[in-house]
Parts: structure tokens; sequence; C-alpha cells
């Protein structure tokens, strides 16, 4: 620990954080430089961190975070011995500068699944031995695809399955593939009804060993916040309904699973980083925001790496790098507020929905008319188990469970929406009682305003009448003053004729 350092127990500091809350672990001696779009998995009691980007420039470290002290410290691995170039004798890359992959872990090995490099132009799989630190190629058969950046990686059973990113080109992809990691060997597989559109910088999750969910990632213009899943039973695209909190378009985050629920942070639309930490309910598809964390935040970060892991006897996310205008390389932690289990749902992918028998179906045709064979993907360590159909129907007596309980949930809301309704309605009888007496209010106040128009339009010849008038007797009685003060009146006239000769 560094002078000046505080020491923090770290049980007590652990046990007593807040449920579905942010916070910044307190880590002791130095740390690995800020990145994203790196590679991160928790093995036991520590986290691994593999490569990433910073300003423009691939990192080829590998870093590793006790978790039991809160500390950094870089690992070195060295090239397994099978790793000898046979033609110069030289080392061959155990693990070179990449960004934008994938770190799964298989029995006691970190596989990496090639990002971003300039390794190959198809797809490496690469080890880490935990135990000799040995690491190197391991060498893969098939249908190999080509090497893309941005591309979802998922472990199910002994299969990693492989969906959409970005190539070398530029070019965006929704295609699948998968390796088989019993036998080193990988299949395009042949999908039904329309997939999500090419994409990357998406994240994906399992659940219940047979649906893969794809959620959000871009283009080169648009971001997305839609839901897809893959039924690995039938290979069936469908996009079911979800309900719950509005989600942000989003690209560049992390999630992972716990008991059922899928824990989704991180990301942002080129525009700003998505502040809300969310959680799908995979049994109801209900979406939650567990938390929001402000603008700046670097949780709100494009590229971050999200793990679980069980600290303590607590299980616990951890949250690490990412960018956000700076490259972030703080360890948060949040102590989610685990809910029961429930018993995992079966999506009704279209063809489900039309025949609920084709979930067992030893074939079924794709796009192209192939038969796909999956009672061989069965036998071979594939996505379901030797008590398939009874685990299908007591998943589907669940289902239906489920949908009658909600159907009873819908009808006491309908009901409270027809007592809305029917006190609207009364309302509205009112209102227009209302308005009926308004309008004959409003007849009576127009025939008025008819009657005072006639009059005003009169109002000019009246007004010149009363201007002659005024006139005349104005004129009549200057004529009368006049007279009497000129002639002396009449009695002037007589008494005047009496004197005449």
């Amino acid at each position: 620990m560094a002078e000046g350092e505080e020491i923090v127990d770290l049980r007590s500091w652990f046990s007593g954080l807040d449920h579905d809350q942010w916070a910044t672990l307190p880590v002791s001696g130095p740390r690995p430089s800020g990145r994203y779009k790196h590679a991160a998995a928790v093995v036991g009691d520590k986290l691994y961190i593999y490569g990433g980007s910073r300003n423009g420039r691939n990192l080829p470290d590998f870093q590793v975070l006790d978790l039991n002290n809160s500390s950094w410290s870089p690992l070195k691995p060295i090239a397994a011995p099978n790793s000898i170039n046979s033609e110069n004798g030289s080392l061959l890359d155990v693990l070179p500068a990449t960004s934008g992959h994938h770190m799964i872990v298989w029995e006691k090995k970190l596989l990496t699944i090639d990002g971003k490099s300039k390794s190959s132009s198809y797809i490496t799989v690469r080890f880490l031995d935990l135990e000799t630190e040995q690491g190197g190629v391991l060498e893969t058969a098939g249908d190999i695809p080509v090497a893309r950046e941005g591309q979802s990686v998922t472990l199910v059973g002994s299969k990693l399955i492989i969906f959409g990113g970005e190539d070398v080109r530029r070019k965006l992809m929704n295609d699948i593939h998968i390796l088989d990691l019993e036998t080193m060997s990988w299949e395009t597989a042949q999908t039904t009804q329309p997939p999500p559109s090419p994409r990357y910088d998406h994240a994906t999750a399992v659940h219940a060993d047979r649906y893969l969910l794809v959620f959000g990632g871009c283009s080169h213009s648009t971001c997305f916040n839609d839901l897809h899943v893959l039924d690995l039973h039938t290979m069936e695209w469908s996009q079911p309904e979800t309900r719950g909190d509005y989600l942000a378009p989003r690209a560049g985050h992390s999630g992972v699973t716990i008991n059922g629920n899928w824990y989704i942070s991180g990301g942002g639309d080129n525009k700003s980083g998505a502040r809300d930490t969310l959680v799908l309910d995979m049994t109801k598809l209900v979406w939650s925001v567990v938390t929001t964390v402000n603008p700046r935040d670097p949780l709100a970060s494009e590229g971050i790496s999200i793990c679980s892991a069980l600290i303590y006897g607590d299980v616990f996310l951890i949250a690490f790098g990412g960018y956000n205008g700076r490259y972030n390389n703080e360890v948060f932690i949040m102590r989610p507020k685990i809910k029961d289990s429930a018993r995992p749902k079966i999506y009704q992918s279209p063809a489900a929905a039309a025949a609920a028998a084709s979930v067992s179906a030893a074939y079924s045709i794709d796009s192209g008319g192939k038969q796909l064979d999956f009672t061989k993907l069965r036998q071979q360590g594939g996505f379901a188990d030797s008590n398939e159909r009874k685990d299908e129907k007591r998943l589907l007596e669940s289902s239906l469970a489920e949908v009658r309980a909600e159907n009873s949930v819908m009808k006491g809301k309908i009901d409270d929406i027809n007592s809305t309704l029917a006190e609207l309605y009364k309302e509205l009888e009112s209102v227009q009682g209302q308005l009926i007496t308004e309008r004959s209010r409003c007849s009576s106040l127009e025939a008025q305003i008819v009657r005072f128009q006639g009059l005003l339009h009169f109002m000019p010849t009246v007004e010149n009448e009363l201007k002659l008038l005024t006139e005349e007797k104005s004129n009549f009685e200057q004529d009368a003053a006049s007279q009497k003060q000129g002639s002396g009146g009449v009695w002037q006239w007589f008494s005047g004729g009496g004197n005449s000769p």
C-alpha cells in the first residue's frame, strides 16, 4: 500500500454497501491505465483484464485485480511449448495488442476471441492456462468466421455462440457462428425468421440454456434499444414484446446475468453516455431501471466491462474502464438486490406459436430449404439435455400458470378501466348538457348582435338628419334675432305709421 493511503477493512466495506447502488472500490497501489473496449472475466477472487484501446492505440497488457486485498498486479504469460513457430523458431504472440475482443472462462483456462488486431484475417482463439500462466493459439477447424470486432461471444454449455460484429472493411454482420469447444470446430448456423439488423457493440445473454438474447448495439448511423431472441433448439429468431421502463438506445454497454436477471450498464449513443443501469427479468421480460448516475460519471461510458463475483459470501457486480470523454480506470462495485429465482420461461418463437410440437422436433427447415439435424446437435452436447421433454412440459405448465396469473391481473385492470370509463361517460353527458345551454345562449347573443348591427347601419343617416336639423334651428334663431334688433318689430311700424303725412 502506498504511503498515505488509508487502510480499509474490505469485508466491512463490502458488507456495508447499499443494495442497487454503485460504489467506488478503494484500490491500493498502482492501477492499470484507463481504457475501453477491453475484455474482462472473473475467476474465483480475481478479476482479469486484457487489452483494450487508449488514444487510438490497442493495448497488449494483462492485469489482475485481487478482490481480497483490492490491489492490481500485471500478469506476463509465457508461450506454451507448442506455440513455437517452426519456420524461424520465434515465439508467436501469446496475447497481442487488441480491442473489441472477448474473454470467457473455460475449464481452467481463459479463452480470448479476437477483436480488432493485426494477427489474422479470421477469428483466432487464444488461451491462457491460469495454473501455468502459459498461453498460445488454439487450433480450430471447420467454417472459421472472418475477423471482426464488436461481436458478441456467449458460452452455452460447451459451445461459443458468435453473433454480429464489424469486419476489417467495416461491413456490419448479423450472422451466427458456433464453436464447439469439445471438438474445436466452427459451424455457420442457418436460422429462420427475420434476424436482428446487422450491428456491433451489442450485448447478449443466455436464458435457460436455450435462448440467446440480443440487446441494443449500433449500425454506422443508428443506435438500437431492441431485444431479439434466438431459440437455440429451433434456430428461430423472434422479437418478443417487453414491458417496463423506457430504454434509451445504446451501444458499447456490458451485461451479466444473475439468478434469471440480466444486469446491463454503460454504453451510449455517440452523443452522451447511458446513465441508467438496467435489469431485465428474463422470465417475465420486464425491464427496470436499477439506478441512474450523473452524465459525467465513469459508469456512463462506452466500452465498459461488467462482471459478477462472489465476495465474502455475497454476489456483487464489478465494473471497470470505459470512455466518456476520458479513459477510466476506476473499479465500481454494486450489491444487487437478488430476487427469488423463477422457473425459466419458454419464449414463443413465430414457428413455435404456430406449432408447439416443433420444440422437440428432430428436424427443422431453414430459410434456404436445408434440413437441420438437431438430434445430432443434442448427441454432440448441444443445447438440450436428456430430460428435455419433461423439462419442456414443466416449463410449459409453469408458463401457462404464469399466463393465467397475468390474465387475472389484466382482468382486474380492465375492470378498473371500465369503471373509470363509466364515470367519464357521465361527465361527458354533463358537459354535453352544458354545451347545449351555451349554444342556446350564443344563438340569442347572435340575434342581438344582428339587431345592433342593423341599428348601427342607420346611424350615419340619423346623424346627418340631426346635423341638418341643428343647422336649421341655428339659422332660424339667427334670423329672428336680426329682425328684432333692426326694425323694432311690429309695434314700431304702427307708431311710425301714425305720424306719416
